[in-house]
């Protein structure tokens, strides 16, 4: 009898769970971003016969219950742990730890997608800047470090470079892979720390054959805690989070940038935006179409045309020193056929593509 009853208990318990939750799901609105994975959260599938009859609706309506249950980030939370302490897993979700680092296993090559991306660089050169210098830079992601201390799978970077170098045209390759180390990479986010990359600008204005130096100068270190990013949501556990640091020098404070987006002059730096869906975007705005920076502690008019990703943000501020005016593009955002109508591009310029490896094994994202 006891049996029964202890059954009945657990039996009722199990139920009223189950209830409460099904309950709790369908009265609590749905989220529209999640913040701790920086990515919007799947809106409730339009239903149409035609997607019912395909099962499309049914693959919709599953991706909307996993995204919008209840305590999700609780149970991603205890997933996260179980893989990591009681299975003792390398990954969850292609998401690992090594020496404290949260990274992401980016694998396998795309090489057809490598060389996309090399000769859209062929493209954009060929159509504005015959006679100009042009330079391309590849920044490792952070796998390049700390795959093999993992024993986590990652690119093929030397073949990578190798693709890169043999369908670029006229175009000057500069190696990053040797000038930099996994200490330049925050904890918690896929991006570089500005303080730690005064070498990488240092190589990359020599290269472009300007004098000045970044580490000529005596910068003063803001500070930004605490930094969770971009892996730390993704990686669901707690972990020590980073502090952003952000460089400031009178000629930085003296330049000028303009969003062609806003139409509005900005600063190099938005401290007030730490606090929002992405805190990176404090270097800059964030991501942009077009931004120029005016340097007017630099009096030699040359300018620098970059073409970039995100990575581009924190290091433009660096290669500043060097330059009268330096234009970010990211053509992730605008066809690279429309820049001409924006853009002049009969002055003296320099122009360096910088892109780190994702963007080349994913290319095509450029436009």
């Amino acid at each position: 009898m006891r049996e029964k009853i202890k059954s009945w208990v657990v039996t009722v318990i199990f139920s009223l769970t189950l209830i409460c939750f099904a309950f709790v799901n369908i009265v609590s609105p749905d989220l529209e971003f999640s913040k701790s994975e920086r990515r919007k959260l799947k809106a409730f599938p339009k239903v149409t016969i035609k997607s019912v009859l395909s099962g499309d609706w049914f693959d919709e309506f599953e991706k909307y219950t996993l995204d919008q249950f209840v305590l999700r980030d609780f149970f991603r939370g205890v997933k996260a742990w179980s893989r990591y302490h009681l299975f003792f897993q390398k990954d969850n979700n292609k998401i690992y730890i090594a020496n404290g680092n949260i990274n992401k296993m980016e694998y396998p090559l795309d090489e057809k997608s490598v060389i996309r991306g090399a000769e859209k660089l062929n493209k954009i050169k060929e159509k504005y800047f015959k006679d100009k210098n042009v330079f391309v830079a590849v920044i490792p992601d952070k796998n390049y470090f700390f795959a093999p201390l993992n024993g986590s799978l990652s690119f093929d970077y030397e073949k990578m470079e190798q693709l890169i170098k043999e369908n670029i045209k006229d175009i000057s390759y500069i190696d990053l892979f040797d000038a930099m180390d996994k200490d330049m990479f925050y904890l918690t986010d896929i991006h570089w720390d500005q303080e730690k990359i005064i070498p990488v600008a240092d190589l990359i204005l020599k290269t472009l054959g300007r004098e000045e130096k970044a580490s000529d100068f005596t910068y003063e270190k803001q500070k930004l805690y605490p930094f969770y990013g971009s892996y730390y949501g993704q990686a669901a556990i707690k972990t020590k989070p980073d502090t952003l640091t952000y460089l400031t020098h009178a000629y930085l404070d003296r330049a000028t940038v303009y969003d062609y987006e806003t139409k509005e002059y900005t600063d190099i730096y938005r401290p007030e935006l730490f606090e929002g869906y992405d805190p990176y975007d404090e270097f800059l705005s964030g991501a942009r179409t077009i931004l120029t920076i005016e340097n007017p502690s630099n009096t030699s008019g040359k300018e620098l045309i970059i073409f970039r990703d995100s990575f581009g943000s924190s290091i433009a501020p660096l290669l500043l020193c060097g330059y009268s005016k330096i234009t970010l593009v990211d053509i992730r955002y605008i066809p690279y056929e429309l820049l001409g109508d924006r853009l002049d591009f009969s002055k003296d310029i320099d122009v360096l593509f910088l892109y780190n490896t994702m963007v080349f094994n994913n290319s095509a994202m450029l436009r």
